[in-house]
C-alpha cells in the first residue's frame, strides 16, 4: 500500500464518484442508436465501468450490430451522444451530488492542492455532467476519454498537464486518483499514482480494497487521506 503523506494534486473520476447522472448518458447513448439504426443500445449489456466513451460506444455498437463500427458511424454515434447529453442531465430526477464532494473540493483548493480530473467520458460530456452542480470551476486539469482510450495514459496525460499549471513536474507518488471502479485504481498505479477507491458507485469497499487500492472510503466525507489541514471559517 502506498502511503500519501504529502498531497500535490488529485484527480477525480466524476460517474458515481462526484456526481450520478441518474443514467442520462445510458439514455443518451440509447438515442442516438435508436436515431441512427433504430435499434436498441443498451450500454449496460456490453460494458462495464471505467471504460472510455469511445470505447463503450465501439463495445455497444458491437454487440447490437454484429459488426466493428466505421470511423464515420462511430463518429455519427458519438455527436448523436452529445447532442442529447445535455437534456438527459438536465432532465434526470436521479442526478446528484455524491456525499462530501462540494466540502472537499474547498478544503482540497483552500490547502493549495491542485484538483482535476481523469474520466473515461470525453472532454465536453465530462463538462456537461457537472455542470448541472455547479463544479466545473473547481478543476484546473483533466485526462479524458477523448485523450486516450487507455486509462492509465489518460491518467498520465492528466499529471502533465497538472505540471503545467503548477509550473512544475509534478512527482506521480504525491498524486492520487480517486474512483469508483477497479479500472480507476489501475490507472492510477499505471501512471505511478496513489489509487483511493470511493465505495458510492457499483464496488463494495472490499471490492476496491481486492482490486488493490491504496486506500478506501465508504464515501467522501470520511477524512481523506494526505489531507491534514481544515477548511478555514
Amino acid at each position: 500500500m502506498k502511503q500519501l503523506t504529502a498531497l500535490l494534486a488529485i484527480a477525480f473520476d466524476v460517474d458515481e464518484t462526484l456526481v450520478s447522472t441518474g443514467g442520462a448518458g445510458a439514455r443518451s447513448w440509447r438515442r442516438g442508436f435508436d436515431k441512427l439504426w433504430g435499434v436498441a443500445g443498451d450500454i449496460s449489456k456490453f460494458t462495464k465501468g471505467g471504460m472510455t466513451d469511445p470505447e463503450v460506444g465501439r463495445t455497444t455498437f458491437r454487440g447490437v450490430m454484429g459488426r466493428e463500427p466505421s470511423p464515420e458511424e462511430l463518429a455519427r454515434l458519438m455527436q448523436e451522444y452529445l447532442e442529447f447529453l445535455p437534456q438527459e442531465v438536465a432532465g434526470s430526477p436521479g442526478y446528484h451530488v455524491l456525499p462530501g464532494v462540494e466540502d472537499l473540493l474547498l478544503r482540497l483548493i483552500e490547502t493549495g492542492v491542485l484538483v482535476g480530473i481523469t474520466s473515461g467520458a470525453v472532454e465536453v460530456a465530462t463538462h456537461i455532467k457537472l455542470a448541472r452542480a455547479g463544479l466545473n470551476q473547481y478543476f484546473s486539469f483533466g485526462g479524458f476519454g477523448s485523450d486516450s482510450n487507455d486509462r492509465g495514459e489518460l491518467t498520465r496525460i492528466a499529471i502533465r498537464r497538472a505540471s503545467v499549471v503548477r509550473g512544475a513536474p509534478l512527482d506521480p507518488t504525491r498524486v492520487c486518483v480517486v474512483g469508483d471502479t477497479p479500472m480507476d485504481i489501475a490507472a492510477a498505479h499505471a501512471a505511478s499514482a496513489v489509487g483511493i477507491g470511493v465505495a458510492t458507485g457499483n464496488y463494495t469497499v472490499d471490492q476496491l480494497k481486492q482490486a488493490g487500492a491504496d486506500h478506501v472510503l465508504a464515501d467522501l466525507t470520511h477524512p481523506f487521506p494526505g489531507l491534514v489541514a481544515t477548511r478555514s471559517g
